[in-house]
């Protein structure tokens, strides 16, 4: 009797994913035809139904991807410090600080927020999770930060999350729009001394 052996899949699936996170952030959900995805991730169509499922089910596995690489990258930007503001701050320089190529590429959670709003629960799910997450690390380093006495007790560090929340959203809208690392950078040392 002849067995056959399960047929090696011809691709890297981590690079064709990342190829899809590049169009999906460069043209939106509804922007990215499956025609250029498959040209990017460099596949045929059936390599991209057996390994993704359909071109939504590839877009949620990129977002979840993407939200979760992205926001890791930000939170071990938060190096410890005795000086938990000096540890955003240097956590948001770092962000301002990325290369043209990466910053001007646009944000997949920030275009997923503003193509699906909340009408989409699998996509609100995996952007609330991203957002809950990196709001977690920010508010505890705001709440050391009272501890030590280096934000003022009168500022809610939920709130103060919230801001640099939004704070954040902006500078991947500005990077998007060609903002320079430079202006990216005075807008992160702004946020930062409001709260000081």
């Amino acid at each position: 009797m002849h067995v056959s052996m399960a047929r090696h899949k011809e691709f890297d699936r981590d690079k064709a994913l990342d190829a899809a996170i590049g169009v999906f952030c460069q043209h939106g959900y509804e922007g990215s035809s499956t025609h250029a995805l498959l040209n990017a991730m460099k596949i045929s169509r059936q390599s991209m139904y057996d390994t993704f499922g359909d071109k939504r089910s590839l877009y949620l596995q990129a977002l979840k991807r993407y939200n979760t690489d992205s926001i890791l990258s930000i939170i071990a930007d938060m190096k410890d410090s005795e000086h938990p503001l000096d540890a955003l701050e240097a956590a948001l320089l770092a962000f301002a600080s990325r290369p043209f190529s990466e910053a001007s590429r646009g944000c997949l959670g920030v275009s997923a927020i503003c193509e699906f709003g909340r009408t989409d629960a699998d996509v609100s799910n995996l952007t609330d999770g991203a957002s809950a997450m990196l709001g977690k690390a920010i508010v505890m380093l705001l709440e050391e930060g009272q501890r030590k006495g280096q934000l003022s007790a009168e500022v809610d560090p939920e709130v103060a999350t919230q801001f640099l929340g939004a704070t954040l959203s902006g500078m991947k809208v500005s990077a998007r729009n060609g903002a320079s690392p430079e202006t990216q950078r005075a807008i992160a040392r702004l946020a930062i001394r409001s709260l000081r």
